[in-house]
């Protein structure tokens, strides 16, 4: 007996894609993750700059993980779950490169400035 094949079924196990209303509830999350901040930095709403950066950040980060749901339906069943896992090494690479740089650079700034004529009437 043959087994019969559904036409639209290409045999390979890609994770699903989105319905029309997962798009529309994506772009729609990613619309809003977007004005608020610009929102934020044309209006001064937050006075410290750093502040307003750490919270231009943090929605940055939400609408990173927006996209990567709705848009590259990333979950742990797609894949049976490498998607993701090779989402966390990304991320955990990502983590130690731009810490250690970030260390680097600070540490190279503070030792390598000039010294001011205080500094330099302390030398023995």
């Amino acid at each position: 007996m043959s087994e019969h094949v559904h036409p639209n079924h290409h045999g390979d196990d890609h994770g699903s894609h989105g319905s029309l209303r997962d798009y529309v509830i994506g772009f729609i999350l990613s619309v809003v993750l977007t004005a608020i901040p610009f929102w934020l930095v044309m209006t001064g709403a937050i006075a410290d700059k750093s502040t307003t950066a750490l919270v231009i950040m943090a929605f940055a980060a939400v609408q990173i993980v927006v996209h990567m749901i709705y848009f590259l339906h990333m979950n742990t069943k797609s894949e049976n779950g490498w998607t993701v896992m090779a989402l966390i090494f990304t991320i955990v690479i990502l983590v130690i490169t731009l810490s250690g740089s970030l260390w680097v650079m600070y540490h190279l700034n503070h030792n390598m400035m000039p010294m001011t004529s205080h500094e330099m009437g302390q030398l023995p």
